[in-house]
């Protein structure tokens, strides 16, 4: 209510009204933009396979040891563990999680890159490759492996290229990266070509770096001898491509009222008459998915050989020992090299690359202590209902 007060010379009158209409809401002129021009241009990426753009600061007291890995996307699944933090109101209760596996195969050295410091950056300054390279690896350096003579690496004499390496690198190199590639025949895949990368060995000062590649060099290294569990790490990969996409799934933005003219999933407005074109700040149709992205502090919820989970989790588990489903992931099939067991979602496809880095922005909150009490081995195929064959044949009685 609100009260107006009008003056004359000879009368003053009080006039009482309601204010309903002073107190009606209406739409902010001004909102947040709908999607981040971070991630400009979206387009598909050229590559399958993640690159690594930085990696984690170097530490001299530490010991010398790998930055990241290799793995692939083999599916989803749930565990129930406990909560390890007490302050919270979920502390030494039981939690169920959505966790993803990825197959983690050994990486094979192959070969190192020893780095300089310029006022333009870091470059390259000499390699050194191992004597007998697989064919797998040829495999890279080649547009059609048919045709070709296959003769690199034939003169190739890891030797001489050691000591003329030695001899710039204690005057020159600033720090070595390895050239690893991952075992993807003991996968299972249908693919001849194994993926290659590079990773930055951390810790130690340059001598000790130096003789860590040399006593790695050739060998293959697991897993677990890079991460372990309750480890915060870094996801680098490609996304799952989704094709052409409209403003509302691309860009997120709202859709406009059922009786709209002419479609309600658009932009109402892409700009001004003047400047008489559209700014690339409006959002538009286009490519949607298939980017590059990295996903920052995913937790390790677990690490596994063989296909087979750790001890930790097997004393308390009750659907057997292996990590596969009944019937194997979903267009993946079954799990035989080692793996991780990652907290929730994971980008990218199914027998998608991904690199597995040791996480630079560390999260302070995230030092819980994973206790796995279960993990569902059921068939993801549909409704699974038993955990193992054994249980089936018993509940069947077969």
């Amino acid at each position: 209510m609100a009260t107006v007060l009008f003056k004359c010379d000879f009368i003053t009158i009080n006039i009482t009204y309601s204010s309903t209409f002073s107190n009606m809401a209406h739409r902010k002129f001004e909102a947040p933009r709908h999607g981040s021009l971070q991630f400009l241009p979206k387009k598909r990426c050229r590559r399958i396979v993640g690159k690594i753009k930085s990696f984690p600061r170097d530490n001299v007291h530490q010991d010398c040891h790998l930055t990241a890995s290799l793995g692939y996307k083999c599916g989803m699944t749930h565990v129930e563990r406990f909560v390890d933090l007490p302050n919270s109101k979920l502390n030494k209760k039981e939690v169920i999680d959505a966790v993803t596996i990825l197959e983690t195969p050994p990486l094979f050295i192959v070969g190192f890159v020893g780095y300089m410091r310029t006022p333009q950056g870091v470059r390259s300054l000499s390699t050194v490759w191992i004597n007998d390279i697989d064919e797998s690896i040829k495999r890279n350096y080649y547009k059609n492996w048919y045709k070709s003579k296959k003769k690199s690496f034939r003169h190739y004499n890891q030797i001489s290229n050691m000591e003329k390496f030695k001899q710039k690198y204690f005057k020159y190199c600033s720090h070595l990266r390895c050239i690893v590639s991952s075992e993807i025949k003991n996968i299972g895949f249908r693919k001849k070509k194994s993926k290659m990368v590079e990773i930055q060995i951390n810790g130690g000062n340059i001598r000790q770096k130096l003789a860590y590649i040399e006593a790695i060099l050739g060998k293959k290294i697991p897993i677990d001898q890079i991460f372990s569990e309750n480890e915060l790490v870094d996801i680098i990969g490609i996304t799952k491509g989704k094709g052409f996409q409209g403003v509302v799934s691309r860009w997120g933005v709202t859709k406009l009222p059922r009786k709209t003219h002419r479609g309600a999933r658009k932009v109402a407005c892409v700009g001004s008459w003047h400047p008489s074109r559209v700014s690339f700040t409006v959002p538009r149709a286009g490519q949607s998915g298939y980017h590059h992205r990295t996903s920052i502090n995913i937790k390790i919820y677990g690490i596994g050989k063989n296909g087979m989970l750790s001890n930790i989790i097997a004393d308390n588990h009750n659907c057997g020992l292996s990590i596969n489903p009944m019937g194997g992931f979903p267009f993946y099939g079954l799990v035989k090299s080692d793996f991780l067991i990652a907290k929730g979602g994971i980008i990218g496809s199914k027998k998608r690359t991904l690199i597995i880095r040791k996480s630079i922005h560390k999260d302070k909150n995230f030092n819980e202590n994973i206790k796995i009490t279960f993990i569902d081995t059921s068939s993801k195929w549909g409704h699974g209902k038993f955990q193992n064959s054994k249980e089936k044949k018993n509940f069947l009685k077969i």
